[in-house]
């Protein structure tokens, strides 16, 4: 897959403890990587880093904040990656509201922080920079936002992606597009759902705690509709994306969409029946609708992902019933006690997602 690019390769993945850092690290473990980690520490407790023993998989594991950017500079200068993966953020919309300027500086100096490792490098190194379809000014239309839209948000989260936004454009303008050695792109992707997550005021998670004990969950806007995302499908755009630009098939420094099928809009309510109903709950007592609205909430939000196509091959792979199941077979295996059994049970999720796109003879899957 990837046509083998990331074999034996350093990557250096900033955020690799969290959520998606956890799914990437074990997908590049696969691919053959040397896996360097760089977060601020282990945001959940219990989290997929742990489950997993990740710690003791990749080459090396540093503890440090990215906004601090001589640490960072220092780490990247000592690995000189082949690939540098930007996860590392604040990316709770709740948090946002109740820690607005750790927000900012995380999101905005953080991606700072990297830029300022990056733009003098003399070796060759592909970036990917993720930031989220949050970072688009959101005027809840019904077309999908492109990537030559306007950056905005009316809120703390989405103001700090799409100032995160403007900040690599200047950097890019500024400094790397003249360095010969860098190749960057930029993610956007959103909605992003999958096993393996504990993070907090997540829709999922809630979910899957209530019924691991058998219990209702709460649920504040049971109309609300988002275009659900597994975890692998963003990952495999970034991927893609580091591979394109490596194999200069694509122009530098360009963002790109990664987003699900039309299908894959449901609401929030149908989300949770559907989870309900693979593990085994009654769909009709599977919700508590508590109507406490605590911060204002996007309504409607989605992404034009024809240009991920039309460059990269790219579209998302699982149906809106996969993606539920896998989910749900995730979970099942660590509230039944099996954590021992996860890494192989990710391993194969990657490796039947990687079969599912071959059937639909997507390039990146070869």
């Amino acid at each position: 897959m990837f046509s083998d690019i990331y074999r034996n390769k350093k990557v250096i993945i900033t955020g690799n403890t969290g959520f998606k850092g956890s799914w990437l690290s074990t997908w590049l473990l696969l691919c053959g990587a040397k896996v360097y980690g760089y977060s601020i520490d282990v945001p959940t407790n219990p989290s997929m880093y742990k489950v997993l023993n990740l710690e003791h998989k990749i080459e090396e594991q540093k503890f440090a904040d990215v906004r601090d950017k001589d640490a960072f500079a220092d780490f990247v200068n000592k690995i000189k990656p082949d690939f540098i993966f930007h996860l590392a953020a604040q990316a709770i919309v709740s948090t946002s509201y109740k820690n607005p300027f750790d927000t900012i500086s995380t999101n905005v100096i953080g991606t700072a922080s990297v830029l300022e490792a990056i733009k003098n490098v003399d070796w060759n190194l592909t970036a990917v920079l993720i930031t989220s379809d949050k970072a688009y000014d959101n005027v809840e239309w019904i077309w999908g936002y492109r990537e030559n839209d306007a950056m905005g948000g009316k809120d703390v989260y989405s103001g700090s992606k799409g100032a995160a936004e403007l900040v690599i454009k200047s950097y890019w303008h500024s400094f790397i597009k003249n360095n010969s050695f860098v190749k960057l792109g930029v993610a956007r992707a959103g909605n992003v759902i999958g096993g393996g997550d504990w993070s907090k005021d997540r829709i999922v998670v809630d979910t899957i705690q209530a019924f691991s004990n058998n219990q209702p969950v709460e649920i504040r806007s049971p109309k609300a509709t988002r275009p659900w995302q597994h975890v692998l499908e963003p990952l495999s755009g970034y991927l893609r994306l580091g591979q394109m630009l490596a194999s200069n098939k694509i122009n530098n420094g360009e963002a790109f969409n990664f987003g699900p099928r039309a299908e894959q809009t449901k609401t929030v309510l149908q989300l949770v029946t559907d989870i309900a109903i693979n593990w085994g709950m009654n769909p009709e007592k599977c919700v508590s609708i508590t109507g406490q609205i605590p911060f204002e909430e996007a309504k409607l939000l989605k992404l034009n992902c024809d240009k991920a196509l039309a460059y990269l091959n790219w579209h998302s792979t699982l149906c809106y019933q996969s993606t539920v199941k896998y989910i749900t077979d995730w979970y099942r295996e660590y509230y039944s006690g099996n954590e021992n059994r996860l890494y192989d049970v990710t391993i194969a999720q990657i490796e039947n997602f990687v079969q599912e796109a071959k059937k639909q003879d997507l390039l990146w899957s070869l």
